[in-house]
């Protein structure tokens, strides 16, 4: 057991500072949803409505810069530091191209949301909302791209300091649009697009002034020539890229696909998804942060070709995973009936009904939630050490299959065909995280094995 308790320590160092700026994005959903959740649970509901697209394409940008970390730190295990700056510069040109194209899709299928059999207060409210922090999406990708660079080099804490610094702009300007605070115009949901599209442009503009004048940073951004481009470096990254932003984009599109069943429900239950969903992507997070330092680390290993320490150290993070979330599993069960009241006003008499059903059915969410800490965890760890090995193509497959082929038709058959509604839709996402924790911790056990010997002869 020492031979993994013993990297708790630098585990913990290294993803630390991911661990915060993942939960600095989440917290300022979390600021939007208890903010947006004073206004009704319509707006609530259109928050989430619109998300569920955003988030969709965000997944995508956010899996396919992925692709920038293995290759810095496997350059970076290797001392070349001419292949890491490659990687940046074929790595920035590509997530550019990306969040625009992603921008573009949103807008064409925006049209969608009047064929799912949403509340339509909830669509005319999500639409003009939507516009705006689909834009957002452009500069939230070109940051993807820097924050990626900088932890390929486990230099972790740039980004995090450049995100707390965008999710101070971002809730400030929530809190004055939102509300129609000091005389700005009251602007409600779109208030909060808003924010969230300025605070993105911010970061971006903040970490190209980090990278220009931290010494650490300088050798790979000084002569960044743009315009010369390398076919090969191109479609390495691509071949990397688009199959982990087709891992992260199974598992987002099943959590959205439960927004969407949620919404299918009524409002109510909506509302209470998008709770129940936030606090699970707190948790979340962190294991999120694992799994970066589980791909730097494998990255660094499998530059100096040590197999043998890639797999003990993939495997003290898999084990400090798993103590955490068995923490947070107890906390959500413990607290599963009190944390909904944080994020609507319990004492409004107008919406206290329907207050009072958004608080049962979060319960409820919650109690499974609990549950799938462990598996959610597990399987976001093994995948980003599977990522720094570079090994891509398996993954996708594994995560298909257990999203959408075991985990979906599950949380459809029970939310919509069973008296378990919203409880039976959140069985079917429990179901498809363990199925995907159990197929990549063999697939990753495997490969390792085989690399070990491989090595050897």
């Amino acid at each position: 057991m020492r031979q993994y308790t013993k990297e708790f320590r630098y585990n913990l160092k290294l993803s630390f500072p991911v661990i915060l700026g993942l939960l600095g994005h989440t917290f300022v959903g979390f600021a939007d949803n208890i903010m947006v959740g004073q206004l009704g649970t319509a707006e609530l509901a259109a928050v989430s409505l619109g998300n569920s697209f955003v988030f969709i394409a965000m997944s995508f940008g956010i899996g396919f810069s992925t692709a920038i970390t293995p290759l810095v730190a496997e350059a970076d295990g290797s001392g070349n530091v001419a292949d890491a700056k490659s990687a940046l510069k074929h790595g920035l040109i590509l997530c550019t191209i990306l969040g625009l194209s992603l921008f573009g899709l949103i807008m064409l299928c925006k049209p969608l949301m009047h064929l799912m059999k949403q509340p339509p207060e909830v669509v005319e409210l999500a639409i003009p909302y939507i516009d705006l922090v689909a834009f957002s999406l452009v500069p939230l990708v070109i940051f993807q791209a820097f924050k990626q660079f900088s932890d390929g080099l486990s230099q972790t804490k740039y980004p995090m300091y450049v995100t707390l610094v965008g999710n101070i702009i971002n809730i400030l300007l929530n809190y004055l649009l939102i509300f129609g605070t000091f005389g700005l115009p009251k602007l409600g949901i779109t208030g909060a697009a808003i924010g969230t599209l300025v605070s993105r442009i911010v970061m971006v503009a903040l970490f190209w002034y980090v990278l220009k004048n931290k010494k650490k940073f300088h050798q790979y951004v000084t002569g960044f020539n743009l315009k010369k481009i390398e076919k090969n470096v191109m479609q390495k990254i691509m071949n990397l890229g688009f199959p982990s932003a087709l891992q992260m984009f199974f598992e987002v599109a099943i959590f959205t696909a439960a927004i969407w069943l949620s919404g299918v429900l009524g409002k109510n239950p909506q509302a209470a998804n998008q709770i129940a969903l936030n606090l699970s992507s707190m948790t979340f997070m962190v294991g999120m942060g694992l799994g970066v330092a589980a791909m730097i680390r494998a990255g660094n290993q499998k530059g100096l070709q040590n197999f043998n320490e890639l797999r003990r150290i993939a495997k003290s993070i898999f084990l400090l995973t798993l103590i955490v979330d068995i923490v947070f599993a107890g906390l959500f069960l413990l607290f599963r009936h009190w944390l909904p009241t944080i994020y609507l006003d319990v004492n409004d008499v107008a919406n206290m009904v329907d207050n009072s059903e958004v608080i049962r059915i979060t319960a409820e969410l919650l109690l499974v939630a609990a549950f799938f800490q462990i598996s959610d965890g597990i399987q976001v760890v093994v995948l980003g050490a599977l990522r720094g090995v570079q090994d891509v193509k398996m993954p996708t497959a594994i995560t298909f299959v257990a999203y959408w082929l075991i985990g979906f038709p599950i949380s459809f058959y029970l939310g919509l065909y069973t008296p378990l509604q919203s409880m039976g839709i959140w069985i079917g996402l429990l179901a498809g995280l363990t199925a995907s924790a159990i197929m990549l911790y063999i697939r990753f056990n495997t490969l390792t094995n085989k690399m070990i010997l491989n090595f050897k002869k």
